[in-house]
């Protein structure tokens, strides 16, 4: 009854108003029509699917009206709505569900309503969680699981505790997961709150699926569509995910023909619901079963529409989806789309571990320069007032001796304590940007043995060269790290000792320390870090050049290496081998992007390189270079 007297209130509400819900909003509209009129419109075609195009344009002027009132109350709920919208209907970046959400707290945090807080810290949580903001979201969730704890909320408690169980998914810590969704359900059940309940599931299939317990991921996807069914039927995306997550589940079982019905599922029904360009996206999963079961026809098709859809909403960080359409070409004989496929799936796993590594040196760079700025700022301050004192003494001293001497003893005493203060900073400085180059080479090494793992698992050649050759380049930068820590200079390389060590590594990387010996013949020389790192980089690719190569068929041999200073100003650089060398006229094998490294980094150091091919490769470099500090 309740219902129908609120519909019967709205629809008298809108036809005052001169135009109805599911009518466009014209400019004039927007400029004639009262603000809340138009948030009415906005929240009755948040989750339509229509209008997708305009609804954005409209949410931004009616915002821009608002701010105009300086009315918070109204501001904050057109705020609301386009976080809703974009939450959604995904057409944007998952940031501009953060930006409107944050909005939306720093309003509420002005008042004193605890449950609205809460809410809204929860809600924030997930928003955190989507765009990989992993220690904002667990912040901003405890906050609300302990305002919710003081209000005895157990509906906000579920809610939160099913949000929890959502961050150690995506952290893939299963078993705490599925721990705190269930520490959930009995909440939600008790609060009635379905739709929450429903979706909870969603963290067993996935959590029991990993765990291999499939089963009791089946069931959960059983008990997740009956509780759509029967209780929230207005649900319509809830079942599509979870179609959806228990095809991962079947395809982990490697039951192809399950995981193809419940793909199906999942992409049919959803695009019964928003049309097939919005829907286009799963069909990804569904070519990776045609692939599977060797349909590669099907495969490409499917594949094919659901990466455009991808492509078309910038989503451009693809990997699996590219191998899948490089392996499906591969089978049907089209080696040039394979190729570029894999290309691509290759580009955008080397930018992922590119970003990890650049966050990491980032972030302590950043930590390092800001603790720097403060405490340059600091001893400005100290430079400031000491002079005030010592100007005030002489003034006092050109009439007083006895006051000048005990100044100066005085100032003796001070300087010396400064002294004292400065070492002791220096001191810590020096400890913490040890610390900093010993947790990024744990870092590195972590990067490593990640590339390791996935190039285990590759059986395609050229792919696991190239993550090989991935993998000896982040080595190079982590021996680097270690040196710095380890040494008593934090400025300079020793590169004799550095090359030793690079060349155990890259040894051990291809099992050949019983195949190839590695002589470094050169003396002691310590390099600044700006020129170690690129000369440990050409370095690295010319050993792995020559190990991969140069000796055949289990073919022995010596590679040596020798760095020395001609000059202040000049260092020479000799890589040679006594292997088969190259023969001209013959195409270079490899991708060719390490000799491209080795161009590049030689020109970052004004250098050039001579390359001759007697009784093996011979390659020599001169580079200007600085003193080491």
């Amino acid at each position: 009854m309740l219902k129908i007297i609120y519909t019967i209130l709205l629809v008298c509400f809108f036809a005052g108003s001169g135009f109805s819900q599911s009518e466009f909003l014209s400019e004039k509209d927007l400029k004639n029509q009262p603000v809340d009129s138009i948030l009415s419109w906005m929240n009755a075609n948040l989750n339509s699917g229509e209008h997708l195009t305009e609804f954005h344009r409209i949410g931004l002027k009616t915002l821009k009206r608002s701010l105009k009132t300086e009315n918070d109350s109204l501001i904050v709920k057109i705020h609301e709505s386009l976080a809703n919208w974009h939450a959604y209907n995904g057409l944007f970046s998952s940031d501009s569900v953060v930006y409107h959400a944050e909005k939306v707290l720093a309003y509420h945090l002005k008042g004193d309503d605890k449950k609205k807080i809460a809410d809204t810290y929860r809600s924030l949580s997930i928003d955190y969680l989507n765009t990989g903001q992993l220690d904002k979201a667990q912040e901003v969730l405890f906050r609300s699981i302990k305002l919710y704890e003081d209000l005895n909320d157990d509906a906000g408690l579920g809610s939160a505790y099913r949000t929890l169980g959502v961050k150690y998914r995506v952290m893939e810590d299963y078993e705490k997961s599925i721990a705190y969704t269930n520490q959930a359900i009995p909440l939600l059940e008790k609060s009635e709150n379905y739709s929450g309940l429903a979706i909870a599931q969603f963290n067993l299939i996935i959590g029991y699926g990993e765990l291999g317990e499939y089963e009791k991921a089946y069931k959960a996807t059983e008990d997740c569509l009956e509780i759509v069914s029967t209780k929230v039927p207005e649900e319509i995306f809830v079942p599509v995910r979870a179609y959806s997550y228990r095809g991962e589940v079947y395809l982990k079982a490697q039951d192809y023909d399950n995981a193809l019905k419940n793909y199906i599922a999942a992409w049919e029904l959803c695009e019964k619901h928003i049309g097939e360009e919005r829907c286009a996206t799963y069909r990804t999963e569904i070519g990776k079963i045609y692939l599977l079961q060797q349909n590669y026809q099907l495969a490409l098709d499917h594949l094919l529409s659901g990466v455009n859809a991808y492509e078309e909403k910038d989503q451009n960080g693809l990997i699996q989806p590219y191998l899948d359409l490089a392996a499906t070409y591969i089978q049907l004989g089209d080696f040039e789309n394979a190729l570029f496929y894999k290309d691509k799936a290759y580009t955008n796993s080397k930018n992922l571990l590119e970003g990890k590594i650049d966050n990491i040196e980032s972030e302590m760079a950043i930590k390092y320069e800001t603790e720097k700025k403060d405490e340059a700022l600091a001893s400005q301050a100290a430079v400031l007032v000491q002079k005030g004192k010592t100007q005030t003494l002489f003034i006092v001293i050109a009439s007083l001796l006895l006051v000048f001497l005990l100044s100066l003893l005085y100032f003796f005493y001070k300087s010396k304590k400064a002294t004292r203060i400065i070492r002791a900073k220096n001191a810590e400085n020096e400890l913490l940007l040890k610390e900093i180059h010993h947790r990024v080479k744990n870092n590195l090494e972590m990067v490593k043995s990640l590339i390791a793992l996935q190039s285990a698992q590759i059986e395609d050649p050229a792919t696991k060269d190239a993550m090989i050759a991935s993998q000896n380049r982040v080595q190079s930068m982590g021996i680097i790290h270690q040196k710095l820590y380890q040494g008593t200079n934090l400025g300079s390389i020793e590169m004799k000792d550095y090359f030793l060590n690079l060349s155990e590594g890259i040894l051990d990387t291809f099992n050949a320390e019983d195949k190839v010996k590695i002589e470094c013949a050169m003396d002691n020389l310590d390099l600044d870090v700006d020129t170690a790192v690129p000369i440990g980089l050409i370095v690295n690719e010319l050993l792995t050049n020559a190990l991969k190569y140069a000796f055949p068929e289990q073919q022995t041999g010596i590679i040596n290496i020798s760095l020395e200073k001609d000059t202040d100003h000049n260092l020479k650089l000799q890589v040679k081998d006594n292997g088969i060398g190259k023969t001209e006229g013959i195409a270079p094998k490899g991708t060719g992007f390490g000799s491209q490294l080795v161009k590049l980094l030689t020109r970052q150091l004004n250098g050039k390189m001579i390359e001759r091919n007697d009784a093996g490769t011979h390659i020599e470099f001169d580079f200007l270079i600085r003193k080491s500090a």
